[in-house]
């Protein structure tokens, strides 16, 4: 299989993944205190702007790290996943948001995108970290007896 086809079914497994998800309703209920929490001090300091963006993005990144959760043993996932987010700081200070009404297709457009992306990176992040041997995830090399398979 290449490179092209492993990153490609990846991908294809992590949309089945994230679209068969739900919350629970003490998820959602939760999610909207922590919305609160957030909005608040943007508010208070003047940039409802930001509120939308802000939410958003840690929304997607949440996502992103519960479709990936079985590579949360790897450090290079975290590193991934801190690089994502610090590239979504900049997105949110410097891009001017609006305080207007905005369509929720177009809210849900711009955070499916987002996933995507941050879906693809992790996947190709994976797969070059197998390709290099430098991968340490879920899989094991070991088989049911504890010996070292070959």
């Amino acid at each position: 299989m290449s490179l092209i086809d492993g990153i490609k079914m990846d991908f294809k497994n992590d949309m089945k993944a994230a679209m068969k998800m739900r919350l629970p309703w003490w998820g959602v209920l939760s999610w909207m205190v922590a919305c609160a929490i957030m909005a608040f001090p943007l508010i208070e300091i003047g940039r409802f702007d930001l509120v939308m963006p802000t939410v958003m993005s840690i929304a997607v990144l949440g996502v992103t790290i519960a479709v990936k959760w079985k590579l949360r043993r790897c450090a290079w996932f975290w590193i991934t996943m801190a690089f994502c987010a610090a590239l979504h700081v900049p997105l949110i200070l410097f891009v001017p948001w609006t305080t207007k009404w905005v369509p929720a297709p177009a809210i849900a457009a711009v955070s499916s995108a987002d996933l995507i992306v941050m879906l693809m990176v992790i996947d190709v992040v994976y797969r070059f970290m197998e390709r290099t041997g430098l991968e340490r995830n879920h899989r094991s090399s070991r088989g049911a007896t504890g010996r070292t398979t070959t």
